[in-house]
């Protein structure tokens, strides 16, 4: 039985969206032996939720209380380098929400000292876990597409009103949450981008807006990315999408091939012929990834998805708020 706590669970990737100590109470291993909050008021909620596990409110009391095997680590973006450093520090195996830190800076010491102390870190950059990224590296491995044109991607979520809906207001102060969709979301579509063509990357173009829902954090952003051996990318993020879904569409393309999925309808075109396909997801992605990261730990594996694929989208991330400043926007 996995002996698991839960750090700063007001991040409503614990209860909503991600869900992942819903998803955690599933695994027939696992136990969840306390969760912590700076604001008992939260945590408490929280727990009522997950069958009632130890409250705490300091996260180095729950630690020392409960000596969990692992840690699931969420919480304010402002804080979360600081949590890392701790848990490193004291020898916690963990997996942290993205984006790990407000800028590139925090989430590369971080990379770093895992690095030194060969620690397991693990990060739920869950879109490597979607059929379209499946089939994508299937058919890349095949040589199926004959040299790649382009990447895109767009996730456009709902309304970032629900961040305070779900208790995580802080998401709308630029200070504590490093930026809008782009600073939240963004290591998603840049992930995928870097994973699918094997290359670093850099920023080409970005901009930014607040127009639409009027906070302080942008409510939409558009990343042009270019890779070492030429592919583009265009990468969107939003908080945009009018009800709880998403308007999303993920594609890949070459010479040869035409890769792309949108409302869970996966379509191959080549020359030869047109192929669709429906795409549901077997289970939530954010269980896929947490089950994975468990797995490779106990295995003795390295993370699945890890701290040094975090810090080399943050890298990106933080050049695209440079050139969209740089513009005006």
């Amino acid at each position: 039985m996995m002996r698991i706590a839960a750090i700063e669970v007001s991040h409503w990737h614990s209860l909503h969206d991600s869900a992942y100590l819903r998803h955690l109470l599933t695994l027939p291993d696992a136990q969840l032996v306390g969760v912590q909050d700076p604001s008992a008021k939260v945590a408490a909620e929280r727990a009522a939720v997950l069958g009632n596990p130890p409250v705490f409110t300091d996260y180095g009391r729950m630690l020392a209380d409960t000596h969990p095997d692992f840690v699931i680590a969420l919480g304010r973006h402002s804080v979360m380098a600081e949590t890392a450093h701790y848990l490193l520090d004291h020898g916690y195996p963990f997996l942290m929400e993205k984006p790990m830190g407000i800028n590139a800076t925090e989430v590369r010491r971080i990379a770093d000292k895992a690095a030194a102390k060969q620690a397991f870190v693990a990060v739920p950059l869950a879109q490597r876990y979607l059929p379209f990224t499946t089939r994508a590296r299937a058919l890349l491995a095949e040589g199926r597409f004959g040299p790649l044109s382009h990447i895109y991607f767009r996730l456009n979520r709902p309304t970032s009103g629900r961040y305070p809906a779900w208790g995580a207001p802080w998401m709308l102060d630029p200070a504590v949450a490093g930026g809008g969709c782009l600073r939240n979301l963004g290591p998603h579509g840049l992930d995928l981008f870097l994973y699918l063509t094997g290359e670093e990357a850099q920023v080409t173009g970005a901009q930014v807006s607040r127009r639409a829902l009027g906070e302080r954090v942008e409510d939409y952003a558009s990343v042009l990315v270019r890779s070492r051996g030429g592919v583009l990318g265009t990468i969107e993020l939003g908080n945009g999408y009018p009800r709880n879904g998403t308007d999303g569409e993920w594609k890949i393309a070459g010479r040869d091939a035409i890769l792309s999925v949108r409302d869970d309808v996966l379509r191959l075109v080549t020359s030869a012929s047109e192929e669709t396909a429906p795409a549901p997801l077997p289970e939530p992605i954010a269980l896929t990834a947490l089950r994975d990261a468990l797995d490779h730990w106990r295995r003795g594996a390295t993370p699945p998805i890890g701290v040094e694929d975090c810090a080399r989208v943050a890298v990106l991330i933080d050049r695209a708020y440079e050139l969209a400043a740089s513009a005006g926007v």
